[in-house]
């Protein structure tokens, strides 16, 4: 039985590159600032404390970036500034990056298990209550599962759109299936209870 004296902790686990994704979408093509963590933090708090009920308080108590990393020779002198500045941002919501090494092909190895490996230890630990996952990715169908076992309930945060190029972004059916929640970040412009919510997520250049 949940104590109504405790804390909900909260582990928010980012795919890298499906998030940047997102938030170069929001900024280019909808020009509606830039995609912040720490806003977002507490939106994932209040959306929790919607579905879970009986505890005190709601907290993102971890978070981690997983994604590929270019070495100097291979980043372009953007790629490196933007690096750099992504940093400072993920050093500033406290979330611990974890990046691996591109290949040679410029493609991104791993990740997904490194992903997958970070939320279970900290899950199997006992350190979190709900884990957010911030991709769309079908690989971590068993990683949703595997938390369930253990009785942590897991969160899909996700985006669904198709930016001016043609690419598209969105969730896989399974891994909607496996997680005990699920909540589309773009879908929120347009509901009346999160409006509000979805305006203060970004940050606007005079901001920065």
């Amino acid at each position: 039985m949940t104590n109504t004296s405790s804390i909900c902790r909260i582990g928010v686990f980012y795919d890298g590159s499906f998030f940047a994704h997102a938030q170069r979408y929001l900024y280019r093509d909808r020009q509606l600032g830039w995609l912040a963590f720490q806003p977002l933090h507490t939106f994932f708090e209040a959306f929790l404390s919607q579905k879970e009920q009986g505890y005190s308080s709601y907290k993102v108590v971890y978070a981690s970036w997983h994604q590929g990393l270019f070495t100097t020779k291979h980043a372009t002198e953007d790629q490196l500034r933007f690096d750099r500045n992504l940093y400072h941002d993920l050093m500033h919501a406290g979330i611990e990056p974890k990046y691996l090494p591109m290949s040679q092909k410029s493609e991104e190895k791993g990740i997904d298990v490194a992903m997958a490996v970070d939320a279970l230890q900290i899950g199997l630990d006992g350190k979190i209550d709900v884990a957010v996952f911030v991709t769309g990715d079908g690989d971590f169908v068993p990683l949703a599962r595997a938390l369930n076992k253990q009785g942590i309930r897991v969160l899909a945060a996700f985006f669904e759109f198709q930016d001016s190029q043609g690419r598209r972004c969105f969730i896989n059916e399974r891994l909607l299936n496996s997680c005990n929640y699920a909540v589309d970040i773009i879908r929120l412009e347009d509901d009346k209870d999160f409006k509000n919510s979805f305006k203060s997520l970004f940050r606007k250049k005079s901001d920065s």
